[in-house]
């Protein structure tokens, strides 16, 4: 059955039987109009509306091995499912892995744009300018930047400007939070030193941010930066020289790929240290806080659908985190003569007996 009214049906035939061509036009411009106000409410894509029915393409730049960061993809792709994503069906990905290598990033960056994928996604400082180098176009999320302002990638947090945008660590914020944890759980500490990644741009602020709080507290600060293996190994004997009472260890691809060198070198020496991230103290470490970077690799899900449905990356303002976690390990505090105070036993997310 017709419904009456309806273009096309009995009606219709009425309009043209009578010659009112003016009753036409404007039945069918509503028409038209309603269909395109309906399409904008399902938030077509600019891809799916150029190629009705293939699934959208996404790249992935890994910086380090798959191996290393199957964990953290595998949060991103929870988030993608969370919203609606199937992999292979509605959404197709392709993963490109550095290995650790970050001379590769460039080619790999490059290799993502001839493939014309229709938004790219990565994390760490590195990768995402090797991105940035290689595309004005192609939207770029980042999962995780340690300092996007000051390394240059957006113009700020709240427009970002250009095609990249993403969630922050706002990890210089937090530099003199882990040294008053250091403090707590060591009350005469006064030399630390910080082992980072010294060709990072994007921990720079970090170190200045956390020998800043040393100098206020009154702790002797060394910068303890490495940019590869070789330089790694001649930092441990330096910091071995210096027997520097605690360390900080930053959270990076460079420091997370060689975590298990790092974490021997500490417990051979019997050297505390703060760690940026829990993977570290589950390995062996003795305390870490930081940002949840499961999480930001989740929520990282986010900006992709919204940038796949039609949103501007320039628009997308940068989130910073929302999610803090607080990790101790107590054999390794025994094992260094440290007693873990009960207000840091209170407050830890993950205590590791």
């Amino acid at each position: 059955m017709r419904r009456r009214g309806f273009v096309g049906g009995t009606r219709f035939r009425h309009i043209v039987q009578r010659g009112n061509r003016r009753e036409f036009v404007q039945r069918l411009n509503r028409r038209t109009l309603v269909v395109a106000l309906a399409t904008a409410a399902f938030g077509v894509t600019s891809s799916s509306a150029q190629h009705p029915g293939k699934p959208p393409r996404i790249g992935w730049l890994v910086p380090t091995t798959k191996a290393e960061w199957d964990g953290l993809l595998e949060q991103y792709r929870l988030g993608m499912r969370e919203l609606g994503y199937v992999e292979g069906r509605t959404v197709e990905t392709e993963y490109l892995y550095a290995e650790g290598h970050f001379d590769r990033l460039p080619d790999l960056a490059a290799k993502l744009v001839e493939q014309k994928v229709d938004l790219i996604v990565t994390a760490s400082t590195p990768a995402i300018v090797a991105l940035k180098n290689a595309t004005e176009k192609i939207p770029i999320v980042f999962a995780a930047s340690s300092d996007p302002v000051s390394t240059g990638l957006v113009a700020s947090l709240s427009r970002p400007g250009g095609n990249i945008t993403g969630l922050s660590l706002m990890a210089s914020d937090l530099s003199a939070k882990r040294l008053e944890l250091m403090a707590a759980l060591m009350p005469d500490v006064s030399r630390i030193a910080i082992l980072w990644d010294s060709s990072n741009p994007g921990m720079a602020l970090r170190v200045r941010a956390t020998r800043s709080a040393a100098e206020q507290s009154k702790i002797a600060f060394f910068d303890a930066g490495a940019r590869n293996l070789d330089e790694l190994e001649v930092t441990f004997v330096e910091v071995a020289k210096r027997q520097p009472l605690a360390l900080v260890v930053t959270a990076e691809p460079f420091t997370m790929e060689h975590r298990s060198r790092i974490l021997g070198f500490m417990a051979r020496n019997a050297i505390p240290a703060m760690y940026e991230e829990g993977r570290f103290v589950e390995g062996g470490g003795l305390i870490s806080y930081g940002p949840s970077v499961p999480d930001l690799f989740r929520r990282s899900a986010t900006y992709v659908d919204k940038i796949l449905k039609g949103a501007n990356a320039s628009d997308l303002p940068v989130e910073q985190p929302t999610k803090f976690e607080l990790v101790v390990n107590l054999n390794t505090a025994k094992a260094l003569g440290l007693i873990v105070p009960d207000s840091i036993l209170a407050r830890a997310d993950k205590v590791i007996e």
